[in-house]
């Protein structure tokens, strides 16, 4: 195996994950849609918990696409709430461990009070360096291609910017994680095989791993098992999940 430097750089810097199947796991189970995404909320939690102990530089979750608009209106009012509830209840904690959480997606769809609260929670966690958090909320990734389109052309209409002169790398500054590195590893749960107009721009080169399991049955060992499918895939190291474990346990 290679020394433990080249096995820090071998593993994903950015992991985005589609978060998927909290209804439906909550229907084999007998249980309401809303059992399931408060299932799904110990996920996230075990979830950002092992990849801050492999030092991963950002996770970006799928919580609520610009598509989810269209669901039920009852099942739409009890996310918001459940999203209050999370945030006010999972922010002290982030920040303890040094944690940086991020909203991104269209917030002004939002009410006042999850509005205040986001900002709250980004301000309160803005200065940490550990593991960034990126939460997408009324998130779709043609949309944030859109704003940063929009906000290009008005530089070209103020005469600030040449339209010849726009360059992908002009696009990546203004689309959201300008920031961080581009996803390295997709993860995305519940049997389906498609990306969901989530990030189309940040992951044109990522490794997509698909998996059976419903989100709520997602933990520490499931995200080792992914990692060490995409450092075997990416790097071909050989690497075991034990390997991966041990890192953790090091960190």
């Amino acid at each position: 195996m290679q020394n433990s430097d080249t096995f820090n750089d071998a593993l994903p810097k950015h992991i985005a994950i589609i978060m998927d199947g909290n209804g439906r796991w909550a229907k084999s189970k007998g249980k309401p849609r809303v059992f399931g995404h408060k299932k799904g909320v110990s996920a996230v939690r075990k979830t950002i918990s092992a990849a801050a102990k492999l030092n991963i530089k950002a996770v970006t979750l799928f919580a609520f696409s610009s598509e989810n608009w269209r669901r039920p209106e009852d099942e739409v009012g009890l996310l918001m709430e459940l999203f209050i509830t999370v945030l006010s209840s999972e922010i002290k904690k982030l920040h303890k461990n040094n944690l940086r959480l991020r909203i991104i997606g269209d917030k002004t769809r939002f009410n006042e009070r999850l509005q205040r609260k986001i900002a709250e929670a980004e301000a309160l966690t803005a200065n940490n360096t550990g593991t960034v958090v990126n939460v997408a909320a009324n998130y779709g990734g043609k949309w944030d291609i859109l704003q940063a389109t929009k906000q290009l052309a008005k530089l070209v209409e103020t005469g600030e910017l040449n339209a010849s002169d726009i360059t992908e790398d002009m696009i990546s500054q203004h689309v959201t994680m300008s920031d961080l590195p581009d996803v390295d590893l997709l993860i995305r749960t519940s049997g389906e095989c498609r990306i969901s107009n989530f990030m189309l721009w940040q992951m044109a080169y990522a490794e997509m791993y698909f998996m059976d399991e419903y989100w709520p049955e997602f933990n520490e060992d499931t995200l080792v098992k992914a990692i060490t499918w995409f450092i075997n895939r990416e790097r071909r190291f050989g690497c075991t999940g034990e390997q991966v474990k041990a890192l953790m346990e090091a960190n």
